[in-house]
């Protein structure tokens, strides 16, 4: 086997791979005399078969084999000779007629192209400064909260009087009937429906119309479907809804007690409040994990620059202007893109991809080097998370995922992502600073190329 380096230019090397065709047949001979004992052959004892005979028989499709083990030995022998760290898969071009290559009559000559992960040393997260927003939840919120689930939780009993008319905030119950141009239409019917007016359980202009209707009655309400509604032949559609009204009923204040609590699953309303302050602190806290990680990527890109591969960086790009192009002809492209050229958006895009590998290959080495790993018990939790969303195909979603690599290595990456930031916030100065809660919640505009990717 013979290898030569023809260039190397940044992260780019391309070797020339020769294995002479006289070791191509050594390697058939081998393989023949090693599958020769396994044949049954009519006319012939077992084992006894002759290497000329499986050689006529089988010799190309044995050859075949032969050419793709030494395909495989000879790129590893390639990497590992050199010490080389492939950013991705090889790429190998044939030199010659592959077919007369497994005819044994020629050698098996190819050109091995392969991109090398960049060599760069990574910021030590000890060095890191950064600033955690946070924020506690008051009392007053949680009081807030418990009075939610107390109106959440509130029961509804029928108005009485000499003259019962429904108000915003009622709860009535209807049967109904929809149509369009006069012709009742698919899901379009139910009966003794619970609705509570102003809830906006239904679409716009529903419930306003029946405030003001009286137990017994029967009102006519007239809507338009919006333009963006589920369901496709209802989008803008004119529609008329024969609405009875059964019943009519007001809404009983619910009192914020320990009988509250109970009939929530809690034994007291001490323990609901603690509950929800808690529930509180988790959400706070996750947003305040949130901005922490923004922040580390923004310093972590600042404090690297290296070579980027380029076909990692194609492939980003790729993924995230085929995204661009479907929000495009959906007509969801940010207000701040919507007026710009193909060629504007794609260097900007472009400069995106770059930051997401950098970011990337930036969180890989530094797990890398701390021995990060995703266990096995965290990659199937986060297999049935994602199985779970497909409710009755779970089982099957979950079976795909257990049998197909790719989609494992999908959900692993960012399990891998979070522990390294995690690893990285836990080593780095970390200032905790106290914000209010609207500056903690507030949507910050994303900087260029946000997120690892």
């Amino acid at each position: 086997m013979q290898i030569v380096e023809k260039s190397g230019e940044g992260l780019s090397r391309v070797y020339g791979v020769t294995v002479p065709v006289a070791e191509l047949a050594q390697r058939l001979d081998a393989r023949i005399a090693e599958i020769t004992p396994q044949l049954r052959i009519k006319g012939f004892r077992p084992g006894k078969v002759p290497p000329a005979h499986v050689r006529k028989l089988h010799g190309k499709a044995l050859m075949a084999e032969v050419v793709q083990e030494a395909l495989n030995e000879s790129t590893q022998k390639v990497l590992n000779d050199n010490n080389l760290r492939p950013a991705g898969e090889p790429d190998l071009k044939p030199e010659g007629d592959i077919e007369q290559v497994i005819e044994g009559k020629a050698d098996l000559a190819y050109e091995l192209a392969v991109e090398l992960m960049p060599e760069f040393e990574p910021v030590d997260p000890a060095t890191l400064e950064l600033k955690r927003p946070v924020y506690k939840p008051s009392d007053a919120e949680v009081d807030e909260a418990v009075e939610n689930l107390a109106k959440q939780s509130r029961n509804y009993e029928p108005r009485t009087g000499k003259t019962v008319k429904a108000k915003d905030g009622d709860q009535v119950v209807i049967d109904f009937i929809g149509r369009i141009d006069g012709e009742a239409f698919e899901g379009g019917s139910a009966t003794d429906t619970p609705l509570v007016l102003g809830s906006g359980q239904f679409i716009p202009g529903f419930e306003e119309q029946l405030v003001g209707a009286k137990p017994d009655s029967t009102v006519m309400v007239k809507v338009k479907f919006p333009d963006d509604y589920q369901a496709e032949t209802l989008k803008g559609k004119d529609a008329e809804f024969e609405v009875t009204v059964k019943e009519v009923k007001a809404p009983v204040e619910t009192a914020i007690d320990d009988e509250l609590a109970k009939r929530l699953g809690l034994e007291s309303l001490d323990a609901l409040k603690d509950l929800l302050r808690k529930n509180l602190e988790e959400q706070y806290a996750g947003a305040s994990r949130f901005k922490v990680k923004r922040a580390l990527l923004d310093v972590l890109d600042s404090k690297h620059d290296f070579p980027l591969p380029p076909k990692m960086v194609d492939a980003e790009f790729a993924a995230i202007w085929q995204q661009v192009q479907q929000d495009k002809e959906a007509g969801q492209l940010p207000p701040e893109d919507a007026d710009k050229t193909d060629d504007q958006l794609q260097a900007e895009y472009r400069k995106i991809a770059e930051r997401r590998v950098r970011l990337g290959l930036v969180l890989a080495e530094i797990g890398r080097a701390a021995n990060v790993q995703v266990s096995e018990q965290e990659l199937l939790q986060a297999m049935r998370q994602e199985a779970m969303r497909y409710g009755a195909q779970a089982q099957q979603i979950f079976d795909m995922f257990r049998q197909n690599p790719n989609f494992q290595a999908q959900l692993r990456a960012p399990i891998f992502e979070d522990k390294v930031v995690d690893l990285i916030v836990s080593k780095a100065k970390v200032e905790d600073e106290e914000v209010s809660k609207e500056e903690l919640l507030k949507e910050d505009e994303m900087p260029e190329g946000y997120g690892a990717g």
